[in-house]
């Protein structure tokens, strides 16, 4: 039971780690304008995503302009866009894999031990889809940091972190600690020995030979 129970604690927490690795892929908060040091706070906040950017005014209205070309945009984020999307198809097939052997699934009832190994191998494919998500938003974050820390960059055009990848950060930290679950949730077989053979016992001489 409580390799059962386990199980489903890692399933759920990978499954909402797959959900906050799509909303921070489609969120454009992936980072804002910076206002620290002499840089003059104006009335709009500046967001930019993987997707858009978007300018918010101090009324609250929010307008966003989709990125027009994709040969255009930076390599570094055509490759941020590759990792989370495939972090995202990755966490789809290891949802369906990982069903599959679940231990209150009635799916491959009959062969137990190909139950456990889809189970395993489900999260094993939610720790490889949380750690291309983890990159991702780390270089992402690397290149904001460097950016707003590098003397050359006018001070109207420095950014900080935005809220989509602390969110990013968080879902694949529970993506790869869900899968990480997964594949311990399974009991470990016991080794089983060969059952020792008794040695014969010589027959008890009884003293007397027989000719």
């Amino acid at each position: 039971m409580a390799s059962g129970g386990l199980q489903l604690l890692g399933f759920v927490m990978a499954f909402l780690g797959w959900i906050g690795i799509i909303i921070s892929t489609a969120m454009p908060q992936w980072k804002m304008a910076s206002y620290a040091g002499d840089n003059i706070v104006t009335a709009q906040a500046l967001y930019e995503g993987l997707w858009m950017s978007c300018a918010m005014q101090s009324t609250g209205q929010i307008q966003c302009k989709v990125y027009d070309s994709l040969l255009k945009l930076e390599g570094n984020l055509q490759a941020t866009r590759a990792l989370m999307v495939a972090s995202i198809l990755l966490g789809l097939v290891g949802i369906f894999v990982a069903v599959t052997g679940m231990k209150c699934m009635k799916c491959m009832e009959d062969d137990q031990v190909k139950k456990m190994r889809m189970a395993v191998f489900g999260g094993v494919i939610f720790i490889i889809s949380g750690l291309a998500a983890l990159v991702a938003t780390s270089w992402y974050g690397n290149r904001v940091a460097r950016a707003f820390y590098d003397p050359f960059t006018p001070v109207n055009t420095r950014f900080e972190f935005g809220s989509a990848l602390f969110i990013g950060w968080a879902a694949s930290s529970l993506a790869i600690l869900g899968g990480s679950f997964l594949c311990c949730s399974c009991p470990r077989r016991e080794t089983s020995y060969p059952p020792t053979r008794g040695y014969p016992k010589n027959a008890s001489s009884t003293g007397k030979d027989y000719v």
